[in-house]
């Protein structure tokens, strides 16, 4: 300040002067520069004196703690990450998650985030209220059937197993919803669609409901999910004791967990179509799922299910064409011959198995008996399987102990991390007997296999498979036998 007064004191004595305004002396100029050398001197001592002053204070008062905003403060957190139902199993997304893992979600907001768990993010808002994720599955198939007495048997053939996707997501803790459409058969098909509710009852107990386009809940396999199987085919008790729907239908699902199990019932109607013209199909389909033993490194796993179905005016028609060699060679099923009359069917089924370390092994068995019209006697299916894997890795099996089923692994040393993955080697006998119909056949298959996961979502799997069917009815009858060889790769989001 005192070097700007004396600024301006020199200009307003050169204006006042025209003369000197005009042409200034150099006696005038250098006695105005030695003023101001001496002003800028004596600023900068002060300025000295100040600095030194401010650095005794700050070095003997208390340090006060940085005040940082919160959103800084939330950018720096470590990254969210939900709790897996087993630690050998990916994170489960928005739509799966127990009411303890949404809480845990709500009650950490950590600003506007993304949640790396199995393939595609999960997005959070900043509140920790609207979860969101992509989903996905692209599961390609190649197949090779040979040793057929048939020649219409051996075939090479290709396929997409699944090909789908969708998105999934929550509103605060209890509110979730998730849809899926599969593209495989190149065309549109909705799979699952739903909404759904979930909340405890009590420490230790929860429940959840879900409406809408449902994906059976139905013994061992039949409630895995065609990503997570350990065989490119579902066992026969999976494909063959089920409703005439199939796999889905629209209806009500509600479920109970506690720690060791669940408990489920599902009333349903046909499938998604077109026809509003006719009453649906009803069913009814119960399952549950207990763990007497369960460790750490260990699963002892018991289950039960049973359906009733009432069939429509327009879905009497029984025939069944069942894969037993490969999904994907049209030509290798084993069939019932022509049936209709339908009128309802009861099927049920028992689950026993479980792993220890990197062994498991899994028994289903099942019965359906389909009702005919005109008092003729049931159409009795019967099917079992015994199934079985060994981990070389050391890595656990993908047990899921809430749900009583597979889910996505969470692979110990991914190989894009520089590790070896996982590598499964299984094996599999399965049996269906469709005898009791004078046009029923029957059959059986033996499995080996061996399975690579990359890491929680991408897989590579390779089946053998010895198959012998002896079909009364059909192109091809009589007894037969030969080989398929069946590979895979998958990629689920």
């Amino acid at each position: 300040m005192t070097l700007f007064r004396t600024g301006c004191a020199a200009l307003a004595l050169i204006a006042a002067t025209p003369a000197l305004a005009q042409t200034p002396s150099d006696a005038d100029l250098a006695a105005l520069v030695r003023a101001q050398a001496a002003e800028i001197a004596a600023l900068k001592s002060r300025l000295d004196r100040l600095e030194n002053a401010t650095a005794v204070a700050q070095a003997s008062a208390p340090v006060a703690p940085v005040q940082v905003a919160p959103q800084a403060v939330a950018q720096n957190n470590e990254p969210r990450r939900t709790v897996p139902f087993a630690p050998q199993l990916a994170p489960p997304g928005p739509a799966d998650r127990s009411v303890a893992q949404a809480l845990a979600a709500r009650d950490n907001p950590s600003g506007v985030t993304t949640e790396w768990g199995a393939g595609l993010p999960v997005f959070h808002s900043a509140d920790g209220v609207y979860t969101f994720k992509p989903r996905g599955r692209i599961l390609t198939d190649v197949s090779s059937s040979f040793g057929s007495k048939y020649d219409g048997r051996n075939i090479t053939t290709t396929g997409m197993r699944a090909l789908r996707l969708g998105l999934e997501g929550g509103v605060g803790t209890h509110f979730f919803y998730q849809f899926e459409s599969d593209f495989s058969e190149n065309e549109v098909d909705v799979v699952t669609a739903f909404v759904g509710w979930r909340n405890k009852i009590k420490p230790g107990l929860d429940y959840d409901v879900r409406a809408g386009h449902l994906f059976n809940d139905r013994g061992f396999e039949g409630s895995t999910g065609s990503d997570s199987t350990p065989f490119l085919e579902r066992t026969t008790v999976a494909t063959a004791i089920i409703p005439q729907r199939g796999f889905y239908g629209i209806g009500v699902m509600p479920r109970v967990f506690w720690k060791t199990g669940h408990a489920s019932i599902t009333v349903t109607g046909d499938r998604i179509d077109g026809t509003q013209t006719v009453g649906d199909s009803r069913t009814v389909l119960g399952r549950a799922h207990w763990n007497p033993i369960k460790s750490d490194t260990g699963v002892l796993h018991i289950g039960a299910w049973g359906f009733d179905e009432s069939l429509s005016s327009v879905a009497g028609t029984l025939t069944r064409n069942t894969v037993i060699g490969g999904r994907f060679n049209g030509a290798l099923r084993v069939s019932s011959g022509p049936l209709t009359g339908g009128t309802g069917t009861t099927g049920y089924g028992v689950e026993l198995g479980g792993y220890r370390g990197p062994l498991w092994v899994m028994g289903e068995a099942g019965r359906r008996n389909a009702r005919l019209d005109g008092g003729r006697p049931d159409f009795v299916s019967k099917a079992w399987s015994v199934s079985g894997g060994l981990f070389l890795t050391g890595d656990l099996p993908p047990y899921n102990p809430r749900l009583g089923s597979f889910g996505q692994p969470k692979v110990l040393k991914p190989t894009f991390d520089g590790g070896v993955g996982a590598i499964e080697l299984t094996a599999r006998y399965e049996s269906l007997d469709y005898t009791d119909l004078l046009t029923g056949g029957e059959g059986w298959a033996a499995t080996v296999g061996v399975n690579w996961y990359l890491n929680s979502f991408t897989r590579f799997q390779v089946n053998a498979i010895q198959w012998d069917t002896d079909n009364r009815s059909g192109t091809f009858t009589g007894n037969d036998s030969g080989q398929t060889l069946s590979a895979r790769v998958g990629v689920t989001f």
